[in-house]
């Protein structure tokens, strides 16, 4: 059995309004084009200022529909706020938002060179992929959920969060980026059952593209051509996110995303997995995993 994804057109998210995270370049800034051209409000953040606001400018020319950038550093949370705040100040409420903002590899862990003297000295530049990858999509998260149930119900709903395929399977050397990748996925797992419940039913779903050209991997793409290995552009990635949101059913996927196409990985591994743990294995661990809740009961009473 497959689980390929087909997205569908933009066009049922004409006049819904979207925030995203890493719209000036790349496939962020493909998918403030693509909203765009279907009729949505875009309301997008960045760090890079210059492209941002004139990516807004141009589409901003004769719309019809809101288009604005925002200077928004995802490792800050005051500055997701205002993100948001400004699209529900203008438009009255948010129906769909992307945590798409991400930082490759920095610095170097786990290097075999390293000493007990280099050793002691902290890895800050390492850990500003954690801060982007991570805690800036948790940072979203935790705001998108309050923001997207503000408003009239009945509408479909949306968080999307733009992992990797490093967030599924290991990427030797990128020491970094592959943890926080997978915390990505953790993230959507653990909000995918959650936000979905009523009055408001929030979707929640990841994108794990492959091989995407853009600016991060430009040194690479020769190399990977003459291989012959199969490669995603801005625009391929853009239109599987684009059709998550469209969409207005899959909950609880992860997109898989390599040549411009796209399977929902997760939809297989949770249909097969009577058959890796075993049947009672798996029904014990979903039942052990509703008695467990959230864990605000564990240690009750105990200390």
């Amino acid at each position: 059995m497959t689980y390929q994804f087909h997205p569908s057109s933009g066009s049922a998210l004409a006049d819904r309004v979207v925030v995203l995270t890493g719209g000036a370049l790349g496939v962020g800034a493909s998918l403030v084009r693509l909203l765009h051209a279907s009729g949505a409000h875009v309301f997008f953040g960045d760090v890079l200022d210059e492209p941002g606001s004139a990516l807004a400018q141009e589409l901003s020319a004769n719309s019809k529909t809101h288009v604005k950038y925002i200077h928004c550093d995802v490792t800050s949370y005051d500055q997701n706020l205002a993100l948001f705040d400004e699209a529900l100040k203008t438009c009255g409420r948010i129906d769909h938002a992307v945590a798409n903002a991400g930082l490759g590899e920095q610095g170097r862990t786990f290097d075999p060179e390293m000493t007990l003297e280099s050793v002691r000295e902290e890895p800050k530049k390492a850990m500003n992929v954690v801060d982007v990858c991570l805690k800036g999509p948790l940072y979203f998260g935790n705001i998108a959920s309050v923001y997207l149930r503000q408003g009239e119900g009945g509408s479909d709903r949306s968080l999307t969060l733009v992992s990797s395929v490093a967030g599924f399977r290991e990427d030797p050397g990128l020491n970094v980026y592959v943890p926080a990748k997978h915390g990505v996925l953790g993230m959507m797992r653990v909000l995918r059952e959650h936000l979905i419940q009523p009055p408001f039913k929030i979707r929640t779903n990841a994108i794990s593209p492959w091989m995407t050209k853009t600016r991060l991997t430009a040194n690479l793409d020769a190399t990977w051509e003459k291989a012959g290995l199969p490669a995603n552009t801005a625009e391929d990635v853009a239109k599987v996110i684009l059709g998550v949101m469209a969409d207005g059913k899959v909950n609880g996927g992860t997109m898989y995303i390599e040549g411009g196409r796209a399977w929902n990985v997760e939809a297989g591994l949770m249909a097969l997995k009577p058959q890796w743990i075993g049947e009672k294995q798996n029904s014990d661990l979903d039942k052990g995993t509703t008695l467990m809740g959230g864990g605000e009961h564990w240690t009750e009473g105990k200390r």
